[in-house]
């Protein structure tokens, strides 16, 4: 423990020492503030068109129309950020020629990748702590439920968590940032939208296709619910992604 809280302090260190950190989550308040604002000034707009036709009204609420499609463009901005924010993490010791030196350390691989990632994870949850004030003001003016807003954010955690995980394995395999981050975002959105194809393959294939869909995992906390398998599914990649870290890894061992 105490060498992955080691290296986990050097990283966040690393982090909130540079600039990375807070463009990081500056970039990310501010465009999904854009998103929050444009959303509810659209709810707006429709309350007051159906404050002439009560039928319509009893349609709106605020979930639908403002937190739902703001935490799904959340997860676009994750696609986005988060590559960002680990293509560095082993890509930038081997470009500086101290990922060998990193190897010769008192400390394993697991506690090297875990400090990396919770690290990371840290500035990740600090990004998505700063939107927690939207639900905020929606609360001091109406009454949202509660239920979709906790479950949706625990889906965008997870998803998170996957994303990094992710990033951490592309850096481990190469010594250029830019390949690590383009692959993150390649395979990241290839998770997101696989979903899409479903309905072209027949519906045998499609229920193959949804089950590894990041989107169709993220549907239930959505909705206010959380399913065991959809927990498992992010928890599962996540921890494949590590495994396949470590695993890389040892090969660089191997070859050195």
């Amino acid at each position: 423990m105490r060498s992955i809280a080691a290296m986990y302090r050097k990283e966040l260190q690393y982090y909130f020492q540079s600039v990375t950190a807070y463009v990081m989550i500056g970039l990310f308040l501010a465009l999904s503030g854009y998103f929050f604002y444009s959303f509810f000034r659209y709810y707006n707009y429709l309350s007051y068109q159906a404050a002439q036709e009560p039928g319509f009204a009893a349609q709106l609420n605020l979930i639908d129309g403002v937190m739902r499609p703001l935490m799904g463009n959340v997860s676009i901005l994750l696609l986005f950020a988060l590559p960002l924010l680990t293509m560095r993490l082993l890509a930038e010791e081997k470009r500086q020629g101290t990922f060998e030196l990193l190897l010769t350390y008192p400390l394993s691989d697991f506690a090297a990748i875990a400090g990396k990632f919770f690290a990371a994870l840290t500035v990740f949850a600090a990004m998505l702590a700063g939107t927690l004030l939207y639900p905020l003001l929606l609360a001091v003016y109406s009454n949202p439920e509660p239920g979709p807003i906790v479950t949706g954010y625990v889906g965008l955690f997870l998803m998170g968590c996957t994303f990094i995980a992710m990033g951490i394995f592309f850096s481990s395999l190469t010594s250029s940032q830019i390949v690590a981050g383009a692959a993150t975002f390649g395979l990241s959105l290839f998770f997101l939208v696989i979903g899409w194809a479903a309905p072209f393959v027949g519906p045998k294939f499609s229920k193959v296709l949804a089950q590894f869909s990041l989107l169709e995992h993220y549907e239930s906390f959505a909705k206010g619910l959380i399913e065991l398998q959809d927990v498992t599914y992010y928890v599962f990649l996540a921890g494949f992604f590590i495994f396949l870290t470590l695993r890389s890894l040892e090969s660089t061992h191997w070859r050195s």
